[in-house]
């Protein structure tokens, strides 16, 4: 791909924010012109392994980059993840130990290669060069940013206004994440909204070693399935890149129409243009969100299993969810004919959170065994099997014996 414009174009499809637009464009024409792929720079601090499609936002940027011929170094913090990121915290974070660090590291590199083309991904190590530093190094290093400017970070900053301890050592977790721009080269670096301060700190630090400066992009933050707080597995709201298919298909459905575009944006690869074209059918009522959301389906699922595993989970969701019909890959558990519980049995396989919600459930309609509702649960078909389904997308199969 030869055009800059449409290069740029692809760069700043879904981003909240580039510093600068002017410097990127330079070094994109220099890269060109000497035939060297720009150093693209991502910091991962090792405490939280889990990857959800949350996590994935900056990673795909990362691949859109690194399919357009640059070189992808991405930067697992094992000597930084020792102190532990203070970025919206109102309390410094625990430290993690080296055992916990490196397990983590190890379980980021599985998941991360599910986006990145690991043969053109370099995966280094911040010990590498910040374990290093003598004590001179990091006083001079300590020297390159005033008290006053860490205080403008805005969870520093409302610990000292708000009289909370701020420890010495945490001042030093943006300067030596931004020391890992220096050791590298960066030439771009990502992150999310939230890491705007850090971000901002490799640029101002390279000046200070007479370093031209990383050109920085930011993604927002991608919300989960309630369409309001940010994708979290905590809240449940999240789609896990591990999820199998037809699991990762019925979620992207749950996608509130608000958030289509966003979310083609953010977590595919789908051309910018063609998400235009996309937007503009929403927006004019040229076609159903329904089925703009089930290719926006069929591409998230794609991207992790492929597109024979995509096509089957898009059979499935239209003869299960469209069709009503019962899934051919239903759970099944045993049980025991003479203690039957239904309302148990669906809470303890994860169906609905508890017995009372089952009841509710069942009063309003929502629950039928072997297709036909339910009104009581002790008033049950004298069957060997029952199929019990809540709502329209929960199914398990019961054998009694």
């Amino acid at each position: 791909m030869n055009n800059l414009d449409d290069k740029m174009k692809i760069i700043m499809k879904g981003v909240d924010d580039l510093i600068d637009e002017k410097d990127l464009k330079e070094k994109l024409i220099k890269s060109e012109k000497e035939g060297k792929p720009l150093v693209v720079k991502l910091g991962l601090d090792p405490s939280a392994p889990d990857i959800h499609l949350g996590h994935t936002v900056v990673l795909r940027k990362m691949r859109q980059l690194q399919d357009l011929g640059h070189q992808i170094v991405i930067i697992i913090g094992d000597f930084t993840g020792k102190i532990g990121d203070p970025t919206g915290k109102s309390k410094a974070r625990k430290a993690l130990s080296t055992e916990q660090v490196l397990a983590n590291a190890k379980t980021y590199e599985e998941q991360i290669f599910k986006v990145l083309d690991k043969e053109r991904t370099i995966v280094r190590f911040n010990s590498e060069w910040l374990a290093k530093l003598n004590f001179e190094d990091v006083i001079n290093l300590a020297a390159t940013i005033t008290v006053a400017r860490m205080l403008e970070r805005e969870d520093f900053k409302k610990r000292y206004e708000g009289q909370m301890p701020i420890s010495v050592h945490e001042f030093f977790y943006p300067l030596m994440q931004a020391y890992d721009s220096i050791a590298i080269k960066a030439d771009i670096e990502l992150g999310g909204t939230d890491q705007r301060f850090n971000l901002l700190m490799g640029r101002s630090l390279q000046k200070e070693f007479d370093m031209e400066s990383q050109i920085v992009i930011m993604m927002p933050l991608l919300e989960g399935l309630d369409g309001v707080e940010k994708m979290s597995k905590s809240l449940g709201n999240y789609i896990g890149i591990d999820e199998e298919a037809g699991l990762m298909y019925q979620k992207s459905m749950e996608i509130p129409d608000e958030l289509i575009i966003k979310y083609y944006n953010l977590v595919t690869d789908v051309h910018p243009d063609e998400v235009e074209k996309i937007k503009s059918q929403l927006d004019n009522d040229e076609v159903n969100p329904r089925d703009i959301k089930m290719r926006l389906a069929k591409e998230i699922v794609t991207l992790y299993h492929g597109e024979e595993a995509a096509n089957q989970a898009e059979d499935r969701f239209k003869s299960v969810f469209q069709k009503g019909q019962i899934p051919s890959d239903i759970l099944t558990v045993e049980v025991a004919k003479e203690s039957l519980d239904i309302a148990a049995v669906v809470v303890e396989n994860g169906l609905v959170q508890s017995k009372s919600e089952v009841r509710r459930l069942v009063s309003q309609g929502g629950v039928k065994i072997n297709g036909e509702k339910a009104t009581d649960l002790n008033n049950i078909p004298d069957e060997a099997e029952l199929v019990i389904q809540i709502g329209k997308k929960k199914f398990i199969k019961l054998v009694l014996n």
